[in-house]
């Protein structure tokens, strides 16, 4: 599995189930990462992106522990057991973890590549990640140019799981 997320100079990836900021580059970096993909979220990011509906030509699985939980549009799992078999059979490089915060935490542990957007500021923020570059298991394999969009300066990452 993979994981994609846009992280704050303090690894803030959230707050009040909103993204940090707006940045259109970055929105387009994360679309190109996931397209044609499977897409893994809960519920809560589910319910934070437009409409509150799944992403559009993405297969999207949502993990809510509430039963009774359906979304039109996406699968919805109720533990990680239940992800784990359904994704059976897929391939890993083409499932993407997509947030929030507890589905990061959880499962970051099978994910061997992550695609991070550092912005240089720092944002009010209830939800974090944790420091990639802090963790020895994992090293930075690409990344790209400074870019700068609404006055924020940022860089898209691919952190890798080393062998």
């Amino acid at each position: 599995m993979k994981l994609i997320l846009a992280a704050d100079k303090n690894w803030a990836i959230g707050n009040k189930g909103e993204l940090l900021c707006h940045l259109p580059g970055d929105l387009k970096f994360f679309k190109e990462k996931t397209t044609g993909k499977t897409v893994v979220m809960g519920r809560g990011t589910l319910e934070s992106l437009p409409g509150k509906k799944p992403l559009p030509k993405r297969e999207n699985i949502v993990i809510s522990s509430n039963p009774d939980y359906v979304v039109e549009g996406a699968t919805v799992v109720h533990s990680h057991e239940e992800l784990f078999e359904y994704l059976k059979g897929k391939d890993s490089d083409e499932v993407m973890v997509m947030g929030g915060g507890r589905v990061y935490k959880d499962l970051l542990p099978y994910c061997d590549t992550c695609y991070i957007t550092k912005i240089y500021e720092s944002f009010d923020a209830d939800t974090w990640f944790v420091n990639l570059d802090e963790m020895p298991e994992f090293e930075v394999a690409w990344e790209s140019d400074l870019q700068e969009e609404n006055g924020i300066e940022y860089r898209s990452f691919e952190y890798r799981r080393k062998k």
